[in-house]
């Protein structure tokens, strides 16, 4: 299959490697000439930019967006628009919001899959999970693309409808928010309870055969091996929240109680108007962990 991708920073990079790994043909684009390169390096044609890209592509074009959310999305298409038809598929791998979708679905020539992309920078390795929504045609059109992005064919699935692929990730990205706030509450509670302990230990500890183990646990036991078990200089401070916002706004529109992803929440939101609770310090650094966004220090 013959693939191009739009955006190569650290997740469309992964998207171009893993695509060319496994014997597809790509066709790259990014305003970064020097990202372009890299991907040329692995295996890519490089693209002069969106029109050529189009160009190489020819008559059933398969296109992978992975921009910022929002404009980004919104000018890439109009930049596209004239050389797509109906039989052409575009997938929007970025955190769009799920009702963007739905809109770009229903004015975009062609066919539309929004693609909720989770995992990474460690997707490098591991391939992504993909939570996919849009025409179950296009999807099948693009499965050998996914089975490759992802981990596997267990690693993606068609959600449902236009806007679903994007709902779904929302949503995750809420559970996220309130498993962080989980771990970091525990762990704040261990930093500063009874007994002198190492948390770097207590993470691994629990990774091996407990209940709560998970890969942000491996993230836990990351931080502390790294930082030091009081995090060093690791700030009070939790940047993101959008993806968190749009899945609480949802939940007050269906009437759906998340008093956990609300307070996890409102807890990262006010981070960023005092300081000292050890709880955001470790959500600070796990975002760090799983996809290598800076850490505030103090």
């Amino acid at each position: 299959m013959q693939l191009g991708v739009v955006g190569l920073g650290r997740m469309g990079q992964i998207v171009v490697d893993r695509v060319t790994a496994a014997g597809h043909d790509v066709v790259a684009f990014d305003l970064d000439a020097e990202a372009v390169a890299t991907a040329a390096d692995a295996g890519a044609t490089p693209a002069e930019d969106l029109p050529d890209l189009a160009d190489r592509l020819g008559d059933e074009k398969r296109i992978w967006l992975m921009v910022p959310a929002g404009d980004a999305v919104d000018a890439t298409l109009d930049e596209l628009e004239q050389h797509l038809d109906g039989d052409d598929v575009v997938v929007d791998g970025g955190n769009s919001h799920f009702e963007a979708s739905v809109r770009r679905a229903k004015s975009t020539p062609a066919a539309y899959l929004d693609c909720g992309t989770s995992g990474g920078p460690a997707g490098a390795d591991l391939g992504f999970s993909l939570m996919i929504g849009g025409p179950e045609w296009a999807y099948e059109e693009l499965t050998p693309v996914f089975d490759a992005v992802a981990t596997g064919s267990a690693g993606h699935d068609r959600m449902g409808p236009s806007g679903a692929g994007h709902y779904v990730k929302m949503v995750h990205n809420g559970v996220e928010y309130a498993l962080m706030q989980a771990y970091g509450e525990g762990f704040e509670l261990l930093a500063n309870g009874r007994y002198d302990l190492d948390l770097e230990s207590v993470a691994r500890t629990w990774n091996n055969g407990a209940v709560i183990r998970s890969w942000l646990l491996d993230l836990c036991e990351e931080a502390f091996r790294e930082e030091g078990s009081d995090l060093g200089d690791v700030a009070d401070h939790v940047a993101g929240g959008s993806t968190g916002t749009w899945t609480v706004q949802e939940a007050l529109e269906q009437e759906v109680p998340v008093p956990l992803i609300y307070q996890a929440l409102a807890e990262r939101f006010g981070s960023r108007a005092d300081e000292g609770r050890f709880a955001r310090r470790l959500a600070n650094r796990l975002r760090y962990g799983f996809g290598r966004h800076e850490v505030k220090r103090q």
